[in-house]
């Protein structure tokens, strides 16, 4: 079965299982190594796709009344 977001994902403390957003998200609080900056990662990194946050929708261009008439 493939991962989502592909299937090799770099480790970060960010996306792991174990890791807390601090109070400011330039940190995160393992229970492992303390505090460790977000990118950060170890041995006990376990992937969590809960914790990715997609990336945001373009815009659509501009369209006119007449692109939308049958």
């Amino acid at each position: 079965m493939a991962k989502l977001f592909g299937n090799r994902i770099e480790p970060a403390c960010i996306y792991c299982a174990l890791g807390r957003p601090g109070r400011d998200d330039s940190i995160i609080l393992c229970p492992k190594r303390g505090v460790v900056t977000p990118y950060h990662s170890c041995r006990k990194f376990s992937y969590d796709p809960l914790k990715r946050i997609p990336k945001k929708p373009r815009l659509l261009t501009q369209y006119s009344p007449d692109d939308f008439k049958l």
